[in-house]
């Protein structure tokens, strides 16, 4: 029981900050998971993240694996919809007044400064999952070229995702 309030206070708590999406909370998740409650290791919480990415659905599916790891399916359902409920009553109770006062200057200053926010939350879930999975150098810097492929290139991700797969596969990665 106490697994289950605790997964309930943590998802809670992370759905009201998670500003531009779940992934901007992803170090904040992996630090309370990880480092505050033990519940698994940073390379566990990077698999999860990972096969939770591969899966159809939302992007935040790693909440219900963490939950279904922690307290089974009771634990996945309470992950669930710790991450969900939260926000989206918060989002219900103000989108009337967010929509009411669309041509104010206050508002658009506060979505201006909102975006270098997201921004940052994303690249420090991007860096947070890529030291939690890059357990060697050759990995980091495979790491860091897939990104610059990404970035530099209109080389679709799936050709890199099999690249790598394929390097796995021989042992190289």
């Amino acid at each position: 029981m106490n697994d289950l309030i605790a997964l309930a206070t943590l998802y809670g708590q992370l759905s009201l900050l998670s500003f531009g999406g779940g992934p901007t909370v992803l170090p904040e998740m992996q630090r309370q998971i990880v480092d505050v409650h033990h519940w698994m290791t940073a390379a566990d919480f990077a698999a999860l993240f990972a096969l939770a990415q591969a899966a159809p659905g939302p992007n935040m599916l790693v909440s219900t694996l963490v939950g279904l790891h922690v307290a089974g399916l009771t634990g996945a359902l309470v992950a669930t919809l710790g991450m969900i409920v939260p926000s989206s009553l918060l989002t219900i109770t103000v989108v009337g007044v967010w929509d009411r006062f669309r041509d104010a200057p206050w508002r658009r200053a506060v979505q201006a400064g909102l975006i270098p926010v997201t921004v940052g939350l994303f690249l420090s879930a991007a860096a947070m999952i890529a030291l939690s999975a890059d357990r060697s150098i050759p990995l980091g810097l495979l790491t860091l070229a897939v990104a610059g492929l990404s970035l530099g290139t209109r080389i679709h991700p799936l050709w890199l995702l099999a690249a790598g797969a394929a390097l796995g596969v021989i042992g190289l990665a």
